[in-house]
């Protein structure tokens, strides 16, 4: 274990030399290396137990993985091997699609940054399915949520028809679901955060997984994920909104628009969503008014900007029940998860 914690200082300089996007798929193919040879078990039984519940759910520890690494859930057992509470994966489309042009991702060092304009790129839902089900990690106990989106061509007008396609396609094969309406990479997405619009999705949402949970005989927790570019009226009318159409949580937050904190590094002005160290203050933010507004009427699942225990904490905190990691994966390796776990153990 600790040969694969220590190695990873020398693989980032490899990995950093490449483009990012190149670098994010040769590492998601070298997991899965490490998974098939039994690398990743160590990682898996030596991270500390934390058991928690979240959405109803039982977990062994509160840390999760964000949804976006494993568009398109074909690495899950790897990624659960590495001693993840729980993993999200996705976004999944209906239809397959190939996201925006290349390069869409680009790295600020000095800030332990990302930004991407990826563009929910990912093999469609029938794909996505299929390596769902082939996955084993589930069916031993793990924890996966399922990350539904629009595709990109759909009019925002029609936008609840791909999520209803999307929730009534991954819903046999969830722990849990995410709606995700805050990518800022799929133009007039964010548009489903306004009140009227978010409150016509959630009633089609919530007639639809009633009908579904009479047809599978289980009741599967539904998320919403949600920027951290929200003003705090817009946070108290989402807060208020969720737990009245029966939603159990929300994700807070996805990547931010604003460079306030990135201006003058090289890459800062390129267009899409900015992750890592300088989303966490404003994750915070939302984190803290969602719980004062809802109580414990909604489960918070914080994330953006942990790169150490002491951010999970943080997290923890502000009032988030559980964390999700992602670009902090890429600039500290796997030795995050055990320390967050660690961390709120």
């Amino acid at each position: 274990m600790s040969i694969l914690f220590n190695a990873y200082p020398l693989a980032r300089a490899a990995l950093f030399a490449m483009d990012a996007e190149t670098a994010h798929e040769v590492t998601l193919a070298n997991l899965q290396r490490a998974y098939d040879c039994g690398a990743l078990r160590a990682l898996l039984h030596a991270n500390p137990k934390a058991p928690t519940t979240l959405m109803g759910l039982k977990l062994p520890n509160p840390v999760g993985l964000a949804a976006g690494l494993d568009k398109n859930g074909a690495h899950i057992d790897a990624l659960g091997n590495m001693g993840f509470g729980f993993v999200e994966v996705g976004t999944v489309t209906p239809r397959a699609q190939s996201g925006n042009p290349k390069p869409r991702m680009f790295r600020l060092p000095k800030a332990n940054a990302l930004i991407n304009r990826l563009g929910f790129n990912n093999q469609g839902l029938d794909a996505f399915l299929a390596n769902v089900q082939r996955s084993q990690w589930r069916k031993q106990g793990g924890i996966v949520g399922l990350n539904i989106g629009k595709n990109a061509d759909t009019p925002i007008e029609r936008a609840a028809d791909d999520y209803l396609l999307g929730l009534e396609g991954v819903y046999p094969h969830a722990d849990y679901i995410t709606v995700n309406i805050s990518s800022p990479n799929t133009q007039n997405l964010r548009a489903l955060q306004g009140e009227d619009e978010l409150a016509a999705l959630l009633d089609k949402l919530r007639d639809k997984r009633a009908e579904l949970a009479d047809r599978h005989g289980r009741h599967v927790p539904l998320a919403v994920k949600i920027a951290p570019d929200l003003t705090q009226e817009q946070i108290d009318v989402i807060a208020d909104l969720l737990p009245r159409h029966g939603v159990d949580g929300v994700i807070a937050t996805n990547t931010t628009l604003s460079r306030a904190s990135v201006k003058g590094l090289p890459h800062a002005d390129e267009t899409g969503g900015l992750s890592g160290t300088p989303v966490h203050a404003l994750s915070l933010v939302v984190i803290e008014r969602l719980r004062r507004q809802a109580g414990r009427a909604l489960a918070i699942i914080g994330v953006g900007g942990i790169l150490s225990g002491k951010e999970a904490r943080e997290k923890v905190a502000a009032g988030a029940d559980a964390v999700q990691l992602y670009t902090g994966l890429i600039y500290r390796g796997p030795a995050l998860v055990a320390e967050c776990a660690r961390a709120l153990a």
